[in-house]
């Protein structure tokens, strides 16, 4: 059985990355008590179920302690995936501001005085810390619910077992993607954003693509980051990783990093000999799918 669990911190998605589940036929739990997990795993086999999604979060409080053995019981019999969804502290509080919702932790108390939102967060964030280190990570402070839905649709296309290697453009204007292992600052590199006639474009478009195809320095820079990698996954994936998240990032995140990206990518799409070792290749684009922070 295919199962994915999604977690993360409240206000962060995960309402919307269940209903991209539920709508590529995945049967969907959300809010599942910790204890009951296996036992919903072995009522939904003798229902032949295949794919399941569960949202788990924070509200289970101190048995979530219990989940990554659950887990780890579970992955001797089934594929398991974490997918777990984040969120500055900044756009947290004001997603929570605009739709007038309460955290599920802010109605704990110490003695008489109500936590505030930020300590709910903190909090949040210190009990779901050892599910986040095993997860496949989405960092949603600047994307919009449509962008979200489209990034989890790609995750589902790949094979939850192996390594899934996601190769992502970002601005840095906006911050390092907090899913990030590895990043690359391609600042360095001419910037097609002072030529009138590219600044509208992006990366994907074939006047900026020409553009940087004649400079030796974006070459230099596309094959050192390929080597770089081709290098160091195969100790990656001996280290039992399951997620690895390659960050390239430039100012706006509309150019450089755009190309790099698409272009490392298909290089790596096209390596037949990494299918053996099971290696899934996602890219995507921070800035291209992201418009102002919207409630999610």
């Amino acid at each position: 059985m295919q199962i994915n669990l999604i977690t993360g911190i409240s206000g962060s998605g995960k309402s919307v990355a269940l209903r991209a589940f539920e709508d590529a036929g995945y049967d969907c739990v959300d809010n599942l008590p910790v204890t009951l997990l296996e036992s919903l795993i072995t009522t939904l086999e003798k229902e032949m179920s295949e794919r399941v999604a569960v949202a788990i979060d924070a509200r289970r409080g101190q048995s979530l302690t219990e989940l990554p053995k659950i887990l780890e019981n579970l992955r001797t019999h089934h594929q398991v995936r974490v997918v777990f969804l984040n969120a500055d502290t900044n756009t947290l509080i004001q997603r929570f501001s605009e739709t007038r919702r309460r955290h599920p932790l802010s109605g704990k108390t110490q003695q008489t005085q109500a936590a505030t939102l930020i300590e709910a967060i903190d909090k949040e964030r210190n009990l779901l810390e050892p599910l986040r280190t095993q997860a496949h990570s989405i960092d949603t402070s600047n994307l919009p619910a449509h962008a979200l839905r489209s990034w989890i649709q790609d995750l589902l296309k790949d094979k939850p077992l192996g390594l899934t290697v996601v190769f992502e453009s970002f601005g840095f204007k906006k911050g390092v993607p907090s899913e990030a292992d590895l990043v690359f600052d391609v600042r360095c590199l001419p910037n097609p954003h002072y030529d009138k006639a590219l600044r509208p474009l992006t990366g994907k478009d074939q006047p900026v693509k020409e553009f940087l195809e004649q400079i030796p320095e974006v070459i230099s820079m596309e094959k050192d980051i390929t080597q770089f990698i081709e290098k160091w996954l195969p100790h990656y994936i001996a280290d039992g990783r399951s997620y690895l998240t390659v960050a390239i990032g430039c100012t706006g995140g509309q150019h450089r990093s755009v190309y790099l990206v698409t272009r490392i990518a298909d290089h790596f799409y096209a390596k037949k000999d990494l299918a053996a070792l099971q290696i899934n290749f996602l890219s995507r684009h921070r800035e291209l799918d992201s418009i102002p922070a919207v409630v999610i």
